[in-house]
Parts: structure tokens; sequence; C-alpha cells
């Protein structure tokens, strides 16, 4: 007679009730708690804490865990983050390059501007001058002009190639930064960069804003199918990328992904791209040598291959861009009919904007207090840059910082920020969970 086999112990049941338990907690923290001593970082390590601690303890829920969690990075409360900036740009960009430069400087922060070979040499030489000449720029040091200019090619890996040229040189001069963010010069920030900075502060430094998915459709027959070359890896003159007859399957060694060429990488992560410890960057960059579009590929196939880096992405590129629908090639021109939907999107960018359009104009007057007189926004570093003697200027925290025109909207990126944390809590307790299932 056969016997009905015994059911098996549902151990990951447990685990799982504690986790959803958790996450509402949570999520009802971060949505309706008033105090500001609940910052999405605060709300992360409780998460980490409270497991770590039922995991290690006298009175562990669970008999065996396979879940090793990595250290919190013990980053002082209310510490100031540093950002390092790319802002490239093309034939004619120059002064749109300089405005988009002052309306995001910030002496904490650390900067690289770039005008490709299509720009003129007189073009390129204002723009050294304009940095060169200017007495704060001069004093704190830390804006740099590749004056060896790239030639980049639309939609070729010579843009990827830029972009990581100009990660290298942060690295090597000013290694202290905790983000990178890459910029054009018709893009224009929406937010003053105290606020920014203030909305940072709360953040882990190893998440990495890129907004990417692993669904290529018809990207795998029209960009990773066919074999291009772009000029700009051997030609001094620029032209377009070209197509070879021959084609290719999809990569299997890893799995391509694909999203906005936008993005603000962890320090952590650059480092992993530009040495290259690891081989999975180089045989990439190598493969998409011949990619159609790579910028919207390259970084995120490498992150969301990478496992110490594949659970630190936010889908989100920091811009606010205008579609059509079903998008084109290229996005809209954003105009003065745009700038309500820009302030209510609560992103810190916008793109793409035309030269010297009126709309820029009603930016630097409502949402950025930008002064008319020397193109910087006054944020609290101005006045105490002016009181200091030498060069040297430092923010150590918060209280450095000056709240920006823009409260509204400041708020809105704080609410945004805290949203995107409870997405982060929601897929940590489900990578848990589903530990926990299989371990059982």
């Amino acid at each position: 007679m056969e016997t009905k086999p015994a059911p098996q112990q549902r151990r990951w049941l447990v685990p799982l009730l504690v986790s959803l338990l958790l996450c509402s907690l949570l999520i009802s923290v971060a949505l309706f708690s008033s105090s500001p001593s609940f910052s999405p970082r605060t709300l992360l390590f409780l998460s980490l804490s409270q497991i770590r601690s039922s995991l290690h303890g006298e009175n562990t829920l669970f008999v065996e865990s396979k879940l090793i969690l990595p250290p919190i990075p013990s980053t002082p409360v209310n510490a100031v983050p540093r950002l390092a900036y790319l802002i490239s740009g093309s034939a004619g960009d120059g002064g749109s390059l300089r405005r988009t430069l002052k309306a995001l400087y910030h002496p904490a922060n650390r900067y690289v501007v770039h005008l490709d070979l299509e720009a003129s040499p007189v073009e390129r030489l204002e723009l050294v001058v304009a940095v060169r000449d200017d007495r704060i720029y001069s004093r704190v040091g830390n804006v740099r002009v590749i004056e060896r200019a790239n030639l980049v090619t639309y939609r070729g890996p010579t843009m990827v190639a830029n972009t990581l040229h100009a990660a290298a040189i942060l690295l090597k001069e000013g290694g202290d930064w905790d983000w990178f963010i890459n910029l054009s010069a018709s893009d224009y920030p929406l937010v003053t960069q105290d606020d920014l900075l203030y909305t940072l502060s709360s953040l882990p430094r190893q998440l990495n804003f890129i907004e990417h998915t692993s669904d290529i459709g018809w990207k795998e027959y029209q960009r990773a199918k066919p074999v291009i070359i772009d000029p700009g890896l051997y030609s001094l003159h620029k032209s377009d990328v070209f197509w070879i007859t021959e084609k290719r399957s999809v990569a299997t060694a890893y799995k391509l992904f694909t999203g906005s060429a936008w993005m603000m990488l962890s320090h952590q992560f650059i480092e992993f791209c530009i040495w290259g410890w690891d081989n999975l960057p180089r045989t990439v960059l190598m493969y998409y040598a011949n990619f159609l579009s790579s910028p919207e590929g390259y970084f995120h196939t490498v992150i969301c291959n990478a496992p110490q880096f594949s659970n630190t992405t936010v889908n989100h590129d920091l811009h606010y861009i205008s579609w059509d629908n079903p998008p084109k090639q290229h996005p809209h021109f954003l105009t003065l009919n745009d700038f309500s939907q820009m302030v209510h999107s609560n992103a810190p960018f916008a793109r793409k904007f035309p030269k010297e359009d009126p709309v820029l104009d009603q930016i630097d007057r409502e949402l950025l207090s930008r002064n008319a007189s020397d193109g910087f926004v006054h944020g609290g570093w101005f006045d105490r840059l002016n009181n200091v003697n030498d060069s040297s200027y430092s923010v150590s925290s918060v209280k450095d910082l000056r709240p920006g025109p823009a409260k509204t909207h400041q708020k809105g990126i704080k609410y945004s920020m805290s949203k995107i944390f409870v997405a982060l809590l929601l897929r940590f307790c489900y990578v848990f969970a589903n530990t926990q299932q299989k371990s059982s």
C-alpha cells in the first residue's frame, strides 16, 4: 500500500511573514512620519539592523541562513556628499555649456567639461579662458577642462569612451567624491546644488541611479545584432557610424540591458569600470564598440551583470524628459509650455533645452535664484567662501547648506527619494524571502 508523503515543512513562511510585516512598518513610517529624523537612510539602517540582529542574535528566528549582508558604510549623520560632474558638448555648445556649469557650480563638487573636436579651436579656447579667468573657478580649482578634445560620434562608442575618460580624470585628480553624473550642454538643473546635496545626504553612497531594463525588444534586431563601426575611433574628422553586412548573435556570456544614457553612478562602481580588476567591464566595453547607441547599454549591462553591484541600482535617471509616444530618436525641446510639468516631475535635472530659451530664464528666477551679475547660484557656500582667506572650502554638515527658492519642489524631491527607498526595501524583502525559501 502506498503511503502519502509527509508534507514538507514550510520553513520559509515565517521569514516571509516577518519580512512583509517589517516592510509594512517601514512604509507606514516613511509615508506618515513627519519627524525629520526618519530619513531614508535611517529607515534602511533600521531594516538592515533588525534583520541582522535576528540572524546573529541569541534568539535567532532561523536555524540556518545563507543570507550574508554587506556592512553598512559608516557615513557620518548629516554628512554632505560630493558630486563629480561631466558636462559635454559639441560645436556651438560653448555658451550653453558655460551657463549650465555656472548653474550647477558648488565648491564642494568636482567638474570636468569637454567640447569635442567638432567644436572650433576658437570655441574650445574660449571655454579654457572662461574657466581660467573666473575668480571662483581659479580660486577653488575644482573645474577641469579637457583641452585635448576627443572626437565624439553621436550614437557611437566614442561617447562611452569620453565618459570613461572624464571619470578617470576625476578619480585621478580629486577622488573624494561620492557620485558621478554625466550631463550635456543641453541639460539644466531644476534645483540648487545646496538642495540636491541636502537631499542626497540621507542616501547610502553605494546607490546607482540608472534607468534600465532587460526587455530590449526591438533593439535586439536593430542594435544588438547589427555590427557598426564608429569612425571617431580612428579618424580626425567627424562622420556618422556605418554598418557592415555581417550580423552577429545576441550575447550569451552576459545578459544585455538597455536604458537612459544619463545616470548618477557611485564612486565604487566607477572605480570598478575604470580599474577593471574584474574583466567584465573591459569585455563588455569591447563588445559595445560595435553596438549602436552604446551609451544606452554599456553601463547598464555591466552593473546588472556584476553581482556586487546588481542590487545597488535605482531605476531612475533623475531627469525630466518629454518624449513622443511612441518615442522617437530625440526628445522634445523643452519650452515655457513645459515648465509646470518640469516642476511637478520632482526631477533634479531636465533636458533637452534649446540654446538661450526663455524657459531657462524662468528656471533661473523661480527655481534657482541665479545671480544675474556673475551667473552663479548663490547657495550657502557663496558668503562663506568670501569670508575665508585661503582657497580651501569644505562642507562638513547640512547646516552649511542654504535652502533654495523652490521649497515646494525640494519637498517633492525628498518625497520622491522616500518612495524610491520604499521600493528598495520591498525589493530587499522580496529577495530575502526568496533566499530563505530556496535554503529551506
